[in-house]
């Protein structure tokens, strides 16, 4: 299903949106040293708080851009690059034709000047995050798993991942002023991008569709908030909206896609648990939004006859297959 044809370029770069800056009263004095490490402020400022776009434009390009947004301890990097060295999935994209503006948060990646103050430390983690992103139960791999065997691979993998510096209040607020600054586009999201996403959607009028790969958290209007639904890690709660802003969502086509090893009992491993609880509140939502009239699909890829993928199905070893999924969806919508 891998789609080989040429790629051309109209227009390619990148470009800062949002932010702001902060401003010390007073006057610099250019005449004393402090260190590289610690600054007289006096007089001097600090631009933060904004989110770093990568675009593409290829030429003949699809009517509507996609704007991909990254999910927790992540950044654009997974949407441009698989920890093989295969295409990412943007590229596959791209060779379909749809132009693409690749997302760091405010904190993320290459967005990393910020006002949160926060404490870094190195935390050994990454067994806890090989179950929940549902690679395996460590140390083994789940059976026919899509994601690349090997310890080189899963260095790669784990070196993509970047501290996440940001109090996520400025989140919505950027991907509102890309909205501004693009026009109308539509949302590929990717995990906790889930919630910015139904929400910039909700506020800047300009998104025209929402793909979402397993997101993480969900939005209900107000009197039919669901229970909050249990499990190992703190199981899954859901953020309430008002009639009038969940109604926007129902005049948008919506499609979410999960992965496999996903069991539908309770279990006691974490990762199997986490995403449990959240396949489930994806149910509820596609109801919720269908009942209201809208256009909510839910796809469970074991269901459909695609196997194996974890939770970072746009780059496991079957992303093509992903890409002419999305691609066929999206040509239905225009």
């Amino acid at each position: 299903m891998m789609d080989n044809r040429n790629i051309s370029i109209a227009t390619q770069g990148h470009f800062t949106i949002g932010g702001k800056t902060i401003q010390h009263s007073g006057i610099f004095d250019d005449t004393k040293f402090v260190s590289w490490s610690t600054q007289n402020e006096k007089g001097q400022s600090y631009r933060c708080d904004h989110a770093t776009i990568d675009y593409q434009i290829p030429e003949n390009s699809e009517s509507l851009p996609l704007v991909y947004i990254h999910g927790y301890a992540g950044s654009g990097l997974c949407w441009q690059m698989t920890p093989d060295g295969r295409e990412g999935f943007a590229t596959l994209m791209l060779r379909r034709g749809w132009s693409n503006y690749i997302v760091d948060l405010p904190g993320r990646g290459r967005a990393g000047r910020t006002s949160a103050v926060t404490t870094i430390r190195p935390m050994a983690d990454e067994m806890f995050w090989f179950e929940i992103w549902r690679i395996g139960i460590w140390p083994d791999y789940h059976k026919g798993v899509q994601f690349p065997i090997g310890d080189e691979y899963l260095s790669h993998f784990f070196r993509e991942m970047t501290p996440d510096l940001s109090d996520h209040k400025q989140d919505i607020p950027v991907l509102n002023s890309l909205a501004e600054k693009i026009g109308e586009h539509i949302l590929i999201t990717h995990s906790a991008g889930g919630y910015p996403g139904w929400m910039t959607a909700i506020e800047n009028g300009k998104t025209k569709a929402i793909a979402a790969l397993e997101p993480g958290g969900f939005v209900f209007p107000e009197g039919e908030v669901p229970d909050h639904i249990p499990g190992l890690t703190g199981g899954i709660s859901v953020f309430c909206v008002s009639a009038d802003q969940f109604t926007k969502l129902t005049k948008i086509p919506i499609i979410i896609y999960f992965g496999d090893n996903i069991p539908t009992e309770p279990s006691n491993k974490l990762g199997y648990e986490n995403w449990r609880v959240r396949l489930q509140m994806a149910h509820n939502f596609v109801e919720t939004i269908n009942r209201h009239g809208g256009n909510a699909t839910l796809i469970e890829l074991p269901k459909e006859g695609v196997f194996g993928n974890t939770h970072f199905l746009m780059q496991d070893m079957n992303n093509d297959i992903i890409a002419s999924l999305l691609d066929k969806w999206l040509k239905t919508i225009k």
